[in-house]
């Protein structure tokens, strides 16, 4: 298993309407057909304005077949559309659980 984690600085002063917009229209599509989702959350302190979102696959390869499954899918790229221009930059990195961690 490995968990990928996101995380997306949003343009000050548009947090919620990104975090909006996702709720509505993006989770839906990636709980249909993306991995595991185990959490979506927002900074409090330090840097502000971010989100990070945790989701697990099976192996890197189940994440690229379900990624490229999602960005096919029309109502992915029209989700899209609604919140373009609202991310200002982008980390992913793939992590992978201990042996004794409680995600695994």
């Amino acid at each position: 298993m490995i968990v990928e984690e996101r995380d997306y600085r949003i343009k000050a002063g548009h947090l919620a309407e990104f975090v909006g917009l996702y709720e509505e229209h993006g989770l839906p599509i990636q709980q249909e057909l993306l991995g595991t989702f185990h959490g979506y959350f927002t900074s409090e302190t330090a840097e502000l304005n971010h989100v990070v979102a945790w989701w697990s696959y099976e192996s890197l390869d189940d994440r690229l077949v379900r990624r490229d499954r999602m960005m096919a899918d029309p109502r992915w790229q029209a989700y899209l559309a609604k919140v373009k221009g609202l991310v200002e930059v982008q980390h992913v990195r793939f992590l992978r659980p201990t042996r004794f961690s409680p995600l695994r």
